[in-house]
């Protein structure tokens, strides 16, 4: 008995000391100085999963994150893609499972997928406190929700996205700019026009944004799901998307699969219309000679969907403290900045540009968004928040059983 207690005990010890991070250390990690938590990351993995579909922003994670934090922290980045959905649900059944110990250290996450994540209890925090550029550089009250489900400190903000839509003024003489120009628009131009189908992230947005367009806006959305609101506003969505599909690309027998594959077709001149959650991803493109440069963007005056992105640190994550410090990094002016770059990916800052010095400030104000790109006086003027995440289940759903079907 005696030999099999030394056993059992010597297999505990093992188990707690199974990664970088054991649950207890979990458990004290939110009490640890900064700089300790620095010191711990330091020599460490961390596994970066994010959706991989946009190839200048893979660019971006693997070689200017990659090579800062590498030099500044000694951590190792690895960048895994996979789309939200899927890491959604293993993280999910992991929990489910009782795996304490996973695969995943950061996550990119946001909307629906955090809200999943939270309220299963497979994410670790609230972290958000401990990150000295969350605390001295983050719109607090900006950063509060995500898709009007409460962060409570359980994700941090990495990027800034409003969205817009693209043509060639070369092609194209006046754009629409509400969402009833754009259905005469498209019926009169058949075959220019179409949108990712759902759930990838444009095209949910755009059928959003189509959905404050035609039942009068986004206000009456803001106070959370309301089933019997939705019952009735549905419908009026429906009938819209529904209108337009004959007359969209491939007669609307067909919906790209991806913002990336929507971008292929406009490239190639197969529609003369394209959509982006960035509003500097024309510029982009046009640097990567993607694009001509006669490609211009707007933004409905009916309404142009903002949000903030974030990243999340599982609860079983093998490496928390790395995952901290690149989450904090990837907050840093200096990340911002680079981000910010249309060169580098074009991504909005998620920090408030009032907390930085004037050096600082005026390296943001000379970034060159190119032509294309719309002021942001432009942008805040026909602003409007993200729909609380309840709806976009119903949402994407719903179009999958009165749209495509």
């Amino acid at each position: 008995m005696k030999h099999l207690l030394l056993l059992l005990t010597a297999a505990l010890m093992l188990c707690s000391c199974s990664g970088p991070d054991s649950d207890k250390e979990a458990v004290s990690l939110l009490d640890t100085p900064w700089p300790q938590i620095e010191a711990k990351a330091k020599d460490t993995t961390v596994r970066f999963y994010m959706y991989g579909g946009q190839a200048n922003t893979n660019k971006w994670v693997d070689t200017y994150v990659a090579k800062e934090v590498k030099r500044l922290y000694g951590i190792t980045l690895e960048r895994v893609p996979m789309d939200a959905s899927v890491f959604v649900n293993k993280l999910i059944t992991e929990k489910q499972a009782g795996k304490t110990t996973g695969t995943i250290d950061l996550l990119w996450i946001n909307g629906e997928n955090f809200k999943a994540t939270k309220e299963a209890g497979a994410l670790f925090g609230p972290y958000a406190d401990k990150c000295p550029n969350y605390v001295a550089h983050v719109d607090k009250e900006l950063a509060a929700y995500d898709f009007g489900y409460p962060v409570e400190g359980y994700e941090t903000p990495y990027g800034k996205a409003q969205f817009v839509f693209e043509y060639d003024s070369a092609k194209v003489d006046a754009p629409p700019h509400t969402f009833a120009e754009l259905l005469k628009w498209v019926k009169a131009h058949p075959g220019q026009f179409t949108y990712p189908q759902p759930p990838d992230f444009t095209g949910s947005a755009f059928i959003r944004q189509a959905l404050y367009a035609v039942t009068g806006g986004h206000g009456q959305y803001m106070s959370g799901w309301d089933a019997d609101l939705f019952t009735s506003a549905a419908p009026k969505l429906w009938d819209y998307l529904n209108a337009l599909e004959p007359h969209l690309w491939q007669g609307g027998s067909t919906y790209p699969k991806s913002a990336a594959e929507l971008d292929t077709l406009f490239a190639r001149g197969e529609v003369s219309m394209n959509m982006s959650y960035n509003p500097s991803h024309a510029q982009s493109k046009i640097l990567d000679s993607s694009y001509p440069d006669t490609v211009r963007t707007f933004a409905m005056q009916d309404g142009s969907i903002f949000n903030l992105h974030f990243t999340a640190i599982p609860a079983n994550a093998p490496n928390k403290t790395g995952a901290m410090v690149v989450a904090n990094f990837l907050m840093s002016p200096e990340a911002q900045l680079s981000k910010f770059r249309p060169e580098n990916w074009g991504d909005y800052p998620a920090i408030d540009l009032s907390t930085l010095t004037d050096a600082q400030r005026e390296a943001f104000a000379a970034v060159d968004l190119g032509e294309p790109t719309l002021s942001s006086e432009e942008l805040s003027a026909v602003a409007v928040p993200e729909i609380p995440a309840a709806y976009l289940e119903a949402l994407e759903k719903g179009w999958e059983d009165n749209v495509l079907r």
